[in-house]
């Protein structure tokens, strides 16, 4: 593994550890909507066997462990330690006991080929730098006539605010200003039809879905902020400099009256016939 994989997967899993204390607040709500609907295309059965790879604090991996049933099992995988602590907790309090929570790297699972009859990853193929041999990998693990879906965000991501939150950090903090983050690799059909296909897939449907979060008021913005990939920029800020670039996204929504922000997704789902 060379160093700039390394640094990826720490960079994702520091992230996620401390975005762990606000994923679950309700400015944060698309995660589980976006689960949800995620699982509903893979239209599972009683007593499936399930993995999440990327599975975050549940998103995805609840609601596919309540369509399985007691005989079925649902198995989450992540880097990042806090999310997984809080799936286990969610599904302790739903008393789903049909479901694993494991501290893993999806790009190095053991797990035999054709383990599973469906496999899910919701807006985590993009932090994997060989997304098409990461594709190809949870492919494997697919069984014959069974399904995997990915999900990933669209155009516009967190539109309009997010254009505006590069620029108050570029102002603020030059060299954390980026261009281009690991969500933006493909955010159109055409892209991920080209991910899914050359990853081997067979049998595939991609759709799009456009979609917003309202935000209450210029407060939630920063939960939002707090609670996704964006909380690693902020954790290399100084307090002062956080609190300079809160404020300023904070006056530019008020002043621009937004009200939500846009959470586009695009759905794949592949089927292995063989």
């Amino acid at each position: 593994m060379n160093n700039i994989n390394n640094e990826a997967k720490v960079r994702a899993r520091d992230t996620y550890n401390s975005a762990a204390d606000h994923f679950d607040d309700t400015p944060l709500g698309f995660w589980d909507k976006y689960g949800a609907r995620t699982v509903e295309r893979l239209s599972l059965e009683m007593g499936y066997n399930v993995l999440d790879a990327a599975c975050g604090t549940g998103a995805s991996a609840i609601p596919a462990a309540r369509s399985v049933g007691a005989e079925g099992r649902v198995t989450g995988v992540d880097l990042s330690e806090n999310p997984l602590e809080l799936a286990r907790c969610k599904a302790r309090k739903l008393n789903l006991h049909n479901a694993d929570f494991i501290n893993a790297d999806m790009e190095n699972l053991n797990f035999a080929d054709g383990e599973f009859d469906a496999v899910v990853c919701v807006f985590g193929i993009f932090f994997v730098p060989d997304m098409e041999r990461q594709v190809g990998e949870l492919w494997r693990m697919v069984r014959p006539g069974g399904k995997l879906a990915i999900t990933t965000w669209g155009p516009g991501f967190f539109a309009p605010v997010y254009e505006y939150w590069k620029n108050a950090v570029r102002e603020v903090r030059p060299d954390l200003y980026s261009s281009y983050n690991p969500w933006d690799r493909i955010t159109d059909i055409d892209s991920v039809m080209k991910l899914m296909r050359d990853g081997g897939t067979s049998s595939i449907e991609v759709e799009a879905e456009e979609g917003v979060q309202s935000l209450r008021n210029a407060d939630d913005w920063w939960i939002i902020a707090l609670g996704s990939g964006l909380r690693w920029t902020i954790d290399q800020m100084s307090a002062v400099e956080s609190e300079t670039v809160r404020c300023k996204n904070a006056v530019w929504i008020e002043q621009n009256n937004i009200s939500d922000i846009g959470t586009n997704v695009i759905y794949a789902v592949a089927q292995k016939t063989s």
